[in-house]
């Protein structure tokens, strides 16, 4: 009893109460899907229309952080903003000091160690958000996905954010190393799919991808995703 009031504060079973109330926040939040395949990464995520009034546009759950690098979010939208403008700060200092595009690995391990301050220091709280960051660097493409506590693992495939246990079977089921684009997309709504256990509409989905081809990292449009979605599921 008690051991929730504090982040500094450590159960006697060696827990803090606080990081797992942020990953609760995190299951909350609505889904997002990653697919890494040897042409690059796509992501898929779930955009939750609470209200007829709503401008579907103004919901954003994909953000690109540089040329060759984005995130999609699960979790609280505002904690989130958060760490995305921080990103995106790192990524321009180190091309500014490096003159080079920032290492995947290296922005994600950055804002994770923004996340773990986060877990130690009075006064503050976790950030209830977690995030999967696909790009392609000189090493190739790759996704991470980021735990509010601060720890990250990079994946082939994996879900984040409500009904992500479902949508994980469905990628370990289907994944293959040698799958296209169009199959990453294809799995990835049959994942998100499941995850979210209702009809995808194009409307209440988002995707986004890096190709290799051209290391670009691109949102897709409201007109391409309405293809993809009506062509795979």
């Amino acid at each position: 009893m008690g051991y929730d009031r504090a982040i500094t504060v450590f159960s006697p079973d060696g827990r803090l109460f606080q990081v797992e109330y942020a990953v609760e926040a995190v299951r909350r939040g609505t889904a997002a899907i990653g697919v890494k395949v040897v042409d690059g990464v796509i992501l898929a995520v779930e955009k939750r229309i609470t209200s007829p009034l709503m401008e579907p546009s103004s919901l954003r759950k994909i953000y690109v952080i540089d040329e060759h690098i984005g995130v999609a979010i699960a979790g609280l939208h505002a904690d989130a903003r958060r760490l995305v403008d921080y990103a995106r700060v790192q990524a321009q200092v180190n091309k500014l000091y490096y003159d080079e595009p920032i290492m995947i690995e290296e922005l994600t391990r950055i804002v994770c160690d923004l996340k773990q301050n986060y877990t130690q220091y009075a006064g503050v709280r976790p950030f209830g958000v977690s995030l999967l960051v696909a790009g392609i660097d000189a090493k190739g493409p790759h996704l991470f996905s980021t735990h509010p506590s601060g720890a990250y693992w990079e994946w082939h495939a994996t879900a984040i954010g409500g009904g992500e246990e479902a949508a994980k079977e469905v990628l370990e089921k289907g994944y293959k190393e040698d799958m296209s684009i169009d199959d990453a997309y294809k799995l990835a709504l049959e994942a998100l799919k499941s995850a979210i256990k209702a009809e995808l509409k194009p409307e209440n989905v988002e995707l986004a991808e890096v190709l290799t081809s051209t290391k670009k990292f691109r949102i897709l449009s409201p007109e391409e995703t309405k293809e993809i979605v009506k062509r795979f599921i």
